[in-house]
């Protein structure tokens, strides 16, 4: 008895499993059905020489571009977001955001469409495009529901997801196996739509996203060509 509770003791001292980031760089074709030209999307993920993770993503078409960047680390299983910046124009009213995580102050600070930010930080906090790796290795460890504390502008807010099961995507890089997630929201609260697929033989690669805005807008990205840890993405 005293044995197996000396082995248990051991086995939650012992460091977190770190995760397995694999870089990888996606194109899309990007789409609003407003919109009859077709636009590109690109995402990537690399390691930088600081041991820090670079998450970039960038939509462009005739009429709107979009540009985000988030930089984080890891500790263990836990994502460490240190900056997160967007810049958008087109469609509407442009938008800039940029925030800093201090981890030493415990603060998010930074600028939401000119006006200052200034919000409390604990672990777990993300910001809106570090959640989306996050979410890519919770449907690849096999978890069905999750739940995100995010940044989102000057407010922080709750990001629930579910998956709705497997379904096969067409794309240009031939057919892949995907996992459907759907982001969880409140129909008397919100209008929006966001379904997301990721390929479940390579390391959970978003290939597709579909978005309806609360004004009825329609988005979407579709995966065309991609590199996951040096290889090429191919599917039937």
């Amino acid at each position: 008895m005293r044995r197996a509770l000396l082995l248990a003791l051991a086995v939650l001292a012992l460091p977190a499993h770190a995760l397995d980031l694999k870089p990888f760089s996606a194109t899309y074709t990007a789409d609003w059905k407003q919109v009859p030209v077709s636009g590109t999307a690109k995402r990537s993920l690399e390691k930088l020489d600081d041991g820090n993770w670079r998450l970039d993503f960038e939509a462009s078409m005739l009429v709107a571009s979009l540009n985000e960047r988030s930089t984080f680390s890891l500790e263990g299983e836990t994502f460490l977001p240190q900056s997160y910046r967007l810049k958008r124009s087109g469609l509407g009213k442009g938008k800039a955001i940029k925030h800093n995580f201090d981890w030493e102050a415990k603060q998010v600070v930074g600028e939401d469409r000119g006006d200052p930010v200034k919000l409390p930080l604990n672990r777990g906090l993300l910001d809106k495009s570090t959640y989306q790796v996050a979410l890519q290795h919770a449907v690849a460890a096999g978890e069905k529901s999750m739940s995100y504390q995010v940044v989102d502008g000057d407010e922080i807010e709750t990001y629930d997801f579910r998956v709705l099961g497997e379904e096969r995507v067409s794309t240009k890089a031939g057919q892949v196996d995907a996992i459907k997630v759907e982001r969880v929201r409140d129909p008397t609260q919100s209008k929006r739509q966001t379904i997301l697929w990721f390929a479940t033989d390579w390391d959970y690669l978003l290939v597709r996203l579909h978005q309806v805005e609360k004004d009825g807008k329609e988005y979407q990205i579709m995966l065309e060509d991609g590199i996951v840890a040096g290889k090429a993405v191919k599917g039937e």
